[in-house]
């Protein structure tokens, strides 16, 4: 019997509770977690800003009996000498293996007039928590920030109608992404939705109701969103004494560097640091809880992914950037007329990275091959247009494919719905939340209710036969 307990309830914890359920564990499962709620779809907070979710879909589903969610409560000390950690109300809970789900937290620039006696100033927020995205009040927003976060929640405020400026450091949104040509037209796609971008700009100071910016301009700052990044929350860790760079350091085991205390999601640091995602945090959880249950043995190995910021009516995919050398070819087609821009850099017959705006299927078909290490098609024109036969979007697509990267569901899930009865839009988005964060899978769910209906026909003909 083995005593488990997870410091932080979000994603990554919830989906690690519930996965050693599923592989039986043999011990108690605790959870301990700061906010007042249970776990709910971080990742989907930007559909309740621009009110296309309410705040209370974004709840995950109830973790399995005989898991013990703790929430509101604070742990205050790790003690690797008895195995055990302190909350703030003075409870001790022992642990055989104490796993850190600790998150992180929004990185704040130093600029004067963001915070007030240690907290955030009147009209100044960031985006990381469920009451970060309680109603705004009426008037323009200011997003200071022009990364992922902040393009994502520059278009959700369009959306619902608000005015809005982005003011980034950058020469381009994305810029840690993305190079000058997809960065300049997902930039001008910004303008072209109705927000005024301001690049290249350093905000200075805040006052009451404006942001000064370096330049001299003046943007208006009632209600300002800071947009800036995330610190992994690492200083539980680094007080225990474990050992912590950027985040906590862990092995392809996910373990830091006491063996009896793991780390996963926002707050770790694993080998090669892939990017944290909410998809490589349940990666991890699904490893570890495999690992510490004995359901397999096998390191964690990060698994490649797209990266699809949800940005509604934008089809937009990626990878982590990797430098190219003399081994690499780089196919690329350029429409700008079109709004539209591919680029993939390919070792051999695999794909190495990608960048894809505005072509739907490719990013589909890619991202499979991507994530499977998988041949490109001879023809790579044909796998960027998306016309490449067994290879093309629109094909049949493998169970354990992921339809809706926001919700992580998977074709047999989706499948699965619909035979039980799910059989239009709006009643799998029900059932499974497929399409309900940035709608970008929309066409391929539609895609797969009508071959499902089809195949249905087709087997009711062949009986009466």
């Amino acid at each position: 019997m083995t005593a488990v307990v997870v410091i932080g309830a979000g994603p990554a914890a919830h989906h690690l509770a519930a996965r050693l359920a599923h592989h039986g564990h043999r011990g108690t499962v605790t959870v301990l977690g700061a906010e007042p709620r249970p776990a709910y779809h971080r990742a989907l907070l930007g559909s309740v800003l621009d009110g296309t979710l309410d705040a209370d879909r974004l709840t995950l589903p109830p973790l399995p009996p005989g898991v013990a969610l703790h929430t509101g409560v604070t742990v205050t000390r790790i003690d690797r000498r008895q195995r055990r950690v302190r909350t703030g109300d003075g409870r001790w809970y022992p642990y055989d293996v104490l796993v850190l789900a600790t998150g992180a937290r929004p990185a704040l620039p130093d600029v004067p007039g963001l915070t007030e006696a240690g907290s955030m100033a009147a009209g100044v927020r960031t985006l990381r928590t469920a009451d970060d995205v309680r109603p705004l009040p009426p008037g323009s927003v200011t997003v200071l920030g022009g990364g992922m976060l902040g393009v994502e929640t520059a278009f959700a405020l369009r959306r619902a109608g608000r005015d809005v400026a982005l003011a980034h450091p950058g020469p381009h949104v994305l810029d840690d992404w993305l190079d000058a040509t997809p960065g300049e037209l997902l930039t001008e796609r910004l303008r072209a939705a109705g927000v005024t971008v301001h690049t290249g700009v350093r905000a200075v100071r805040r006052t009451g109701r404006t942001l000064l910016l370096d330049d001299g301009q003046v943007l208006p700052a009632r209600h300002l969103l800071v947009c800036t990044g995330v610190v992994p929350e690492a200083d539980l860790a680094r007080a225990a004494g474990l050992r912590v760079e950027r985040g906590v350091l862990v092995d392809d085991r996910l373990r830091t560097s006491d063996p009896h205390v793991h780390a996963i999601g926002d707050c770790a640091q694993p080998p090669g640091r892939p990017p944290a995602t909410l998809g490589s945090a349940w990666d991890q959880a699904d490893a570890l809880a495999a690992l510490l249950s004995g359901a397999g043995t096998a390191p964690y190995r990060p698994v490649p992914r797209l990266l699809r910021p949800r940005i509604h009516g934008t089809d937009l995919a990626f990878t982590p950037p990797a430098p190219v050398t003399d081994e690499d070819t780089t196919v690329s087609l350029s429409d700008p007329a079109r709004g539209r821009f591919a680029r993939l850099v390919l070792r051999g017959r695999r794909v190495r990275s990608a960048v894809l705006i505005g072509y739907p299927r490719a990013i589909a078909t890619v991202g499979r091959l991507y994530e499977r290490s998988a041949e490109v098609p001879d023809d790579r024109l044909a796998l960027l247009l998306g016309t490449t036969g067994g290879y093309a979007a629109d094909g049949p697509l493998p169970e354990d494919a992921v339809v809706c990267h926001c919700n992580n569901v998977t074709h047999s899930a989706l499948a699965h719905a619909w035979h039980e009865g799910a059989r239009e839009l709006p009643a799998l988005a029900r059932r499974t939340r497929a399409t309900t964060g940035c709608g970008s899978c929309t066409s391929q769910v539609q895609s797969l209710c009508a071959r499902l209906r089809d195949d249905d026909t087709a087997t009711a003909r062949s009986d009466a036969a």
